[in-house]
């Protein structure tokens, strides 16, 4: 019997808990006379800036930074349909990645009763020396998942033997495009506050998957 080409597709996923978190935290202010409204944003940032150089110094913050400060106007409309007097909003805005989620949970149920403080986004990540180490023992498995199915095709046909003839990342054997490589993505981003002053933030674990594309001949 000639050779049999199979073509098949090797999927593998792990799942890792988070070992950090960045957080972004906005102070907003606003009032109807500009240099008022941006002291006062200047003024309520301070605490807030020494916190996290605080926090920082101890270990708990691996980096932090403070690179936004913006002024906009709006002018409002009144019940009669006519424009009111300039408002003026400020806002400076901080990011900080915290070592561990508990010491991020302190942080925010402290700050988060400050004047003019807003808790934005919060994204949990792995450093890059694990996403790389587990990206590849990921695409490895996915190869081994298919060898493995190439090999139980080929023994449904009574053949013992596979080659490898093709192996990519999905997508670019079967239509010749380039397909999505191994990627990880954090799910489902929860957090609560019950009655006890301090806030939770428990993430669920980070999702790291690949999927491969490849063509054995079968004899």
């Amino acid at each position: 019997m000639s050779d049999v080409i199979i073509t098949v597709r090797g999927e593998h996923e792990a799942r890792v808990a988070p070992e950090r978190a960045s957080v972004r935290i906005s102070v907003r202010t606003e009032g109807p006379e500009r240099t008022a409204v941006v002291d006062s944003a200047l003024r309520l940032a301070e605490p807030l800036r020494t916190s996290i150089a605080a926090r920082k110094d101890a270990g708990a913050v691996l980096e932090w930074s403070s690179r936004n400060f913006s002024v906009r106007a709006e002018r409002p409309w009144n019940a009669e349909g006519k424009r009111l007097a300039p408002v003026y909003y400020a806002n400076v805005d901080f990011t900080a990645t915290f070592v561990e989620a508990s010491e991020l949970s302190i942080w925010i149920s402290e700050i988060s009763s400050w004047e003019g403080i807003e808790v934005g986004w919060v994204n949990w990540h792995l450093t890059p020396e694990t996403t790389a180490r587990i990206e590849r023992e990921v695409a490895a498995a996915a190869v081994g998942v298919a060898v493995t199915r190439a090999h139980a095709y080929a023994g449904a046909l009574g053949m013992n033997d596979v080659t490898p003839l093709e192996i990519a990342d999905t997508g670019l054997i079967s239509s010749g495009q380039p397909g999505p490589s191994p990627m990880t993505k954090a799910r489902g981003m929860a957090f609560a506050a019950d009655s006890a002053p301090a806030m939770e933030y428990e993430p669920e674990d980070i999702v790291i998957s690949a999927t491969v594309e490849a063509r054995f001949a079968a004899h």
